[in-house]
């Protein structure tokens, strides 16, 4: 399989969520314990290898012991348009 793109908002994705394991303590090991997977699939989405869809989103949130909306507030949306005015 071909390398994923870079993107940065991903990009800053991936730091909001690494930046909430590391400031809550947290091993990849102990996340993925809580989420049922193996360490690799922390590792994995860290890194960039693999993405994670809604649903895994909210599990690793819970696993981290942080709220989405606090993950999703990092994202930069400046050169975005407004989803509701």
């Amino acid at each position: 399989m071909a390398s994923m793109a870079r993107n940065t908002k991903y990009e800053h994705f991936q730091g909001a969520l690494i930046e909430a394991r590391q400031k809550n303590n947290l091993t990849q090991q102990e996340v993925a314990s809580r989420i049922g997977k193996p360490q690799s699939y922390v590792s994995k989405y860290e890194s960039g290898e693999r993405r994670l869809d809604v649903v895994e989103f909210l599990d690793v949130c819970k696993a981290l012991g942080v709220k989405p909306i606090s993950i999703l507030k990092r994202l930069d949306t400046d050169d975005q348009e407004e989803i509701y005015p």
